[in-house]
């Protein structure tokens, strides 16, 4: 019997023939939704490597129900706010994750986010298929146009920089605000320039969020946020939920603090605040950020191969810890 690989959820099977090449004894969870915390717990008992993905928590509990045999967990995501690093590291447990892979994806919805929201295209989509009444008219779901506008992107990291670099073809100037100086090379690329986070608020004409979710960026965006972005001003957000306060955005939204906002990730996914769900000003999206078959297979490839290298006492291509 070969090492014992679980998977949390069932990820590309491309990904999975790569695991299993080895002859190792790999588990994947039956079930097509996220496991409950027993599930968990009793999936990852004698696991020498556990495949995870955003939804599922891995903390000490996980890690002591599996075992002293286990050497890495491999988060099948560029984020890791799922996971507890330090618990891993106190324990001797490789984490990785998936970063670079879903780059262009991430960075194509976020730009889809930002014409869908200035240009008002789910609104006019969803008057198509309630087969309201319309005719064409001059003033009929005028949006606005985003050349020569600003676009604001907090965390110019690879896909903030890729959303960027889509922006500046549609002939957007960049502005972005971040913890420390982005690569100068992508600066000079995008013509971009680094202010404060305030002045980004101020200024920009669509703000688009790429900064990771830490304990300070949860909530970056909250009533006081918004109020200092302007009235015309537009809000996208790709990265992790809870860097937005949705009870804020949706009042926002509703009392014109904003005109709009395009979201692919939210504070408690599945769910949505349901105060976002009546307004017309807002694009929902139920996470798809990386949801293209090359991407996804990637990832899952990435994750299997951050596995195995531990597993065989390599370094893997991904490491976080």
């Amino acid at each position: 019997m070969g090492r014992r690989i679980v998977v949390l959820r069932r990820i590309p099977e491309p990904a999975l023939d790569l695991l299993r090449a080895g002859g190792d004894d790999v588990w994947v969870s039956p079930h097509d939704r996220p496991l409950t915390t027993e599930e968990l717990h009793e999936a990852a008992a004698g696991a020498d490597a556990i495949l995870s993905l955003l939804h599922d928590r891995v903390d000490g509990a996980l890690l002591d129900a599996a075992g002293p045999q286990l050497q890495v967990v491999a988060n099948v995501a560029v984020g890791y706010d799922n996971v507890d690093v330090a618990a891993c590291t106190e324990r001797g447990v490789r984490f990785t994750n998936t970063p670079g892979v879903l780059t262009e994806a991430t960075a194509d919805l976020a730009f889809s986010l930002i014409l869908m929201t200035t240009r008002r295209l789910a609104e006019g989509e969803r008057v198509i298929r309630r087969r309201e009444p319309w005719t064409w008219n001059m003033f009929y779901l005028l949006g606005t146009s985003i050349q020569s506008k600003t676009l604001g992107v907090v965390g110019l990291g690879q896909i903030g920089a890729a959303t960027a670099r889509r922006a500046k073809a549609f002939g957007m100037g960049i502005l972005y605000s971040s913890r420390r100086e982005a690569d100068p090379a992508v600066v000079t690329e995008l013509g971009s320039r680094r202010v404060d986070f305030d002045e980004l608020l101020e200024t920009s004409d669509v703000v688009s969020l790429h900064c990771p979710l830490l304990p300070e960026t949860h909530h970056l965006i909250d009533a006081g946020r918004l109020a200092q972005m302007r009235s015309d001003a537009y809000l996208i957000n790709t990265t992790r939920g809870p860097v937005v306060d949705e009870a804020a955005l949706a009042a926002a939204l509703r009392d014109g603090v904003i005109a709009g906002a395009g979201l692919d990730v939210f504070e408690r996914e599945p769910e949505v605040h349901p105060d976002l769900l009546g307004l017309d000003n807002v694009v929902l999206l139920p996470h798809l950020g990386s949801a293209t078959i090359e991407t996804r297979t990637a990832m899952g490839v990435l994750a299997a191969e951050n596995a195995l290298a531990v597993l065989s006492g390599q370094d893997p291509p991904t490491p976080v810890n």
